[in-house]
């Protein structure tokens, strides 16, 4: 079984800005959705970096989540506290994936509750 990947308009534009200064996303984006997502969401693996998003609308079908431990090559020494946070919502029946939110905690405290309503409101 395999996850299907997508993402917002809003998660590309942020991607595309924080490639600026952290060139390695891209690929640490990929690291993580092999050994951070699909370990959560297909092997039942908890490695302590997914959490819950509570009080996102989540159903049955669709749950939100925020990966906190994202390990970006870009920021040397800080392993997995590299302070990058990446918010999704993961499609229980359908095994998809939507990113929703990536950005840098030194420069946001926390997820734009709004981008979720947004994202249901679309779907």
């Amino acid at each position: 079984m395999t996850i299907n990947y997508n993402q917002t308009a809003e998660f590309a534009r942020d991607l595309k800005k924080l490639l600026k200064k952290f060139p390695s996303l891209e690929e640490d984006l990929e690291i993580a959705k092999q050994y951070r997502i699909e370990l959560y969401h297909l092997q039942n693996i908890d490695s302590r970096s997914i959490f819950k998003i509570d009080n996102a609308g989540n159903d049955a079908s669709l749950q939100f989540f925020k990966i906190k431990k994202f390990q970006c090559k870009s920021l040397k020494g800080r392993g997995s506290k590299s302070g990058i946070r990446v918010i999704y919502a993961f499609h229980c029946g359908k095994y998809r994936v939507d990113f929703i939110e990536i950005y840098f905690k030194g420069e946001k405290e926390n997820e734009v509750e709004d981008r979720i309503k947004k994202y249901l409101k679309n779907f």
